[in-house]
This record gives C-alpha cells, sequence and structure tokens, in this order.
C-alpha cells in the first residue's frame, strides 16, 4: 500500500513527539496523584480506611504508568541516539532490540493516551516486518522489558503494598492508621522490593512519587538483547547516514 513502508524521518519526528507528550503526561499523572494521596490521608483522618484502599489501588496504577511512561520515554532517546544504526542496518542491531520490541508492545497499551506511540510502533514494524511486530506485541521472543510489562498489567496491585502505600501516606500527613495485621503478617519475607519500594522520601516536599525507587535507568535497555534477532531486517532501503 502507498505510504506504508518505513520512513527514517517520520520515524524520528514521532520519536521525538511521543517524548514530550509523554513528558506532559508525567507531570499531569504525578500532580493529580499527589493531590490524591492528601484526599486518601483526609479518608484516613475520618476513619474510612476502606475507601482509602480502594482510591490507594488507583494511586498505585497511576505510579506503575508513570514509571512504565518514563522507560519508554529513555527507550525512545535511545533509539534517536542511536538513529544511524537503524538508518544503516538491514538488521535489527542487539543493542536495539529490547527498545525497539518495547515499544511495539506497548504502544496499543498506550495509544489512547499517546497517539504518536502507534505511529512509532508501526515504522519499526515496517523496518524490521510485520512478522516480527507480531511477536514483539505477543513477547515471544523474550526482549520487552520484564518492568514494564509488569507496570502495565491489568493485575490488582498486590495487597501488602497497598498497605505500604496507606502506612506511608499516613506518616507523611500525620494521621494515625493501624495497617492490616493480617495483610503484613502474611507479606512473604522476600518481596521484590521493587513491589514494597513506594518512593515517598520526598513526596510531599517535591509533589509527586519518588521516582528513584524504581530504579529506572539505562541498565534495562542493555538487557535482553536476543542473538538470534538477525533474521529480522529491514523491508526498506538503508541509508548511508553515518551511525552515531
Amino acid at each position: 500500500m502507498l505510504g506504508s513502508g518505513f520512513k527514517a524521518e517520520r520515524l524520528r519526528v514521532n520519536l521525538r513527539l511521543v517524548i514530550n507528550r509523554l513528558k506532559l503526561l508525567e507531570k499531569k499523572k504525578t500532580e493529580l496523584t499527589q493531590k490524591a494521596r492528601k484526599e486518601i490521608a483526609d479518608y484516613l483522618a475520618a476513619g474510612k480506611d476502606e475507601r482509602a484502599r480502594i482510591r490507594v489501588e488507583h494511586i498505585i496504577r497511576e505510579d506503575y504508568l508513570v514509571e512504565a511512561m518514563e522507560i519508554l520515554e529513555l527507550y525512545c532517546d535511545l533509539l534517536l541516539a542511536r538513529f544511524g544504526l537503524i538508518q544503516s542496518m538491514k538488521e535489527l542491531d542487539s543493542g536495539l532490540a529490547e527498545s525497539v520490541s518495547t515499544l511495539i508492545w506497548a504502544a496499543p497499551r498506550l495509544q489512547s493516551e499517546v497517539a504518536e506511540l502507534k505511529i512509532v510502533a508501526d515504522q519499526l514494524c515496517a523496518k524490521y516486518s510485520k512478522e516480527y511486530g507480531k511477536l514483539c506485541r505477543t513477547n515471544q521472543i523474550g526482549t520487552v522489558n520484564d518492568r514494564l510489562m509488569h507496570k502495565l498489567s491489568v493485575e490488582a496491585p498486590p495487597k501488602i503494598l497497598v498497605e505500604r502505600y496507606l502506612i506511608e501516606i499516613a506518616k507523611n500527613y500525620n494521621v494515625p492508621y493501624e495497617p492490616d495485621s493480617v495483610v503484613m503478617a502474611e507479606a512473604p519475607p522476600g518481596v521484590d522490593a521493587d513491589l514494597i519500594d513506594v518512593g515517598f522520601t520526598d513526596d510531599v516536599k517535591k509533589g509527586g512519587p519518588g521516582r528513584g525507587g524504581g530504579g529506572v535507568g539505562f541498565q534495562w535497555i542493555a538487557n535482553g538483547a536476543l542473538s538470534g534477532l538477525s533474521q529480522y531486517s529491514s523491508t526498506s532501503d538503508t541509508s548511508s547516514s553515518p551511525i552515531i
């Protein structure tokens, strides 16, 4: 179909648009969840613990979403930094495998909020083949970022995480709260640090969830490269642009 092929400049422009959109959404959602924390503190002060728990689940999902967006933002940055590799190589560079597959996987899940992400995914599929795109959407290759998949999961947050959030909110807003003793007692000793490190230390001061708690960084970008990815070669002509 006319116009359906890979266009390097279209990909580059939309990667930048995705980054800008993600930054705006992260800021907006962080501000909203901070306001919601105050509302939850008011519920706790009024003894409405169950209502507070329900509201906390929403905040956890929003915090997860913000962290997922931060990961995607990093991947877009990486693709722009190494755009010369995308243009000059027919095959997918193993160092970009996780970034590319994760962006393709995330697109249908976030395109309602970041429409440009679908364009990025479509361009990557045009570059590396529709077959590769299908494998990425179901993570059959196994290179999609595990942390991001966890953050965008539809499963309810663990009860222990809900309690930890409530404890920290109560502490930050100086309101009384007695955590659920059953949930706290059943929490396994080796609970994933990612699930309980809610990063509230500087919340009230800085107006947002502690982003250091998740440890979002380039360490994930380097992981998950699959040596056999060379079979997914470009379906478009390569450019003579120098590798960045």
